[in-house]
């Protein structure tokens, strides 16, 4: 947590001064890695469908699975036959995979469980992302468009469309490279993606503005609604920027007495919750929610969230996918 409180703070901390050379390998390595999927001497695959890469150029949660969702259910309304491919971070696999609604978190990883109880559609999940798109096709041939959560970075896999998220209240931090600062790559990068959105902030700096919208609790053992909680309460979340869960239970004026952040995809167990009260009501994200199920109590509750943009990003989105479509 260390490093994400010096990454998103005003200036460069003189404490990751010392990291400046690591800096300076990690950018080389970069550019030649890129460089070499550029001039063929590293192969991509391409798919034989329409490919798009949902993902970030900084470390962190930026709110990519939230649109992730929200691409595929406009894909499914616009007669399309969406998929999803992810690399299944903290899942153990054995992989490719089909991910269902039930499948394990600790297999498949949280992202992935998450997308496959909101959507329902195809998800197959692996590091190497030719072999979960084979898999993939083969398993579901009537797809017709694949949506990759994350990846931009994996170069390997020849894209159509990139849609880049930035989280709107942290921007891009110190703005300088791993490890100095969150950046994956540059912020030139922004430039060449397809199109950039920005989850919340003030003000649009960086693409189309989206907005998180909180939808009904649910209790997390057997995912049934239920209203508000009340009375006393303690928030945990293990996502990328744990803050903004607690200020959207503080925005809708839930009663929060402790909060616990945990780094971004924790993988949840009981013995996390031994010294909590059992009286107490416990209130996670749902992505957390997917890793706690199997030992969840009855007062632990969690607060699902929905991705909502604005016009004009479905509309450029729409003459991007036709203008891919010409082509072929």
């Amino acid at each position: 947590m260390f490093w994400q409180r010096a990454w998103y703070r005003s200036g460069l901390d003189f404490r990751l001064i010392l990291l400046w050379p690591l800096m300076i390998v990690f950018i080389a390595l970069s550019w030649l890695r890129r460089a070499l999927y550029r001039i063929g001497v590293l192969p991509t695959f391409r798919a034989p469908v329409p490919v798009i890469i949902i993902g970030n150029i900084s470390v962190g949660g930026t709110g990519k699975t939230p649109v992730t969702e929200a691409v595929v259910k406009w894909a499914q309304n616009n007669g399309y036959s969406p998929a999803i491919v992810s690399r299944g971070y903290g899942g153990k696999g054995p992989f490719p995979q089909c991910v269902t609604a039930t499948s394990p978190a600790e297999v498949v990883g949280d992202e992935p469980k998450l997308l496959a109880q909101r959507t329902g559609v195809p998800i197959v999940v692996s590091p190497n992302r030719k072999q979960a798109i084979s898999k993939l096709l083969h398993e579901a041939p009537q797809v017709n468009l694949i949506i990759s959560d994350d990846g931009l970075q994996h170069y390997r896999l020849a894209r159509d469309i990139e849609i880049v998220v930035i989280d709107g209240e942290r921007g891009l931090g110190n703005g300088w490279r791993l490890p100095l600062g969150p950046l994956r790559e540059s912020k030139q990068r922004l430039t060449q993606a397809d199109i950039v959105v920005q989850n919340g902030g003030a003000e649009a700096r960086y693409g189309w503005r989206f907005s998180l919208q909180p939808g009904n609790w649910r209790r997390v053992r057997d995912e049934q609604e239920v209203p508000v909680p009340q009375g006393e309460s303690i928030a945990v979340a293990g996502i990328g920027n744990p803050q903004r869960f607690f200020d959207t239970l503080k925005q809708a004026g839930v009663t929060v007495t402790e909060t616990y952040a945990y780094a971004d995809h924790h993988p949840f167990s009981a013995t996390d919750f031994a010294s909590i009260d059992p009286a107490v009501t416990v209130l996670m994200t749902e992505k957390d929610a997917a890793k706690c199920q199997a030992f969840a109590q009855d007062n632990w509750f969690y607060l699902p969230v929905s991705a909502k943009f604005e016009d004009g990003f479905w509309q450029q989105l729409q003459a991007r996918l036709q203008k891919v479509s010409n082509k072929e």
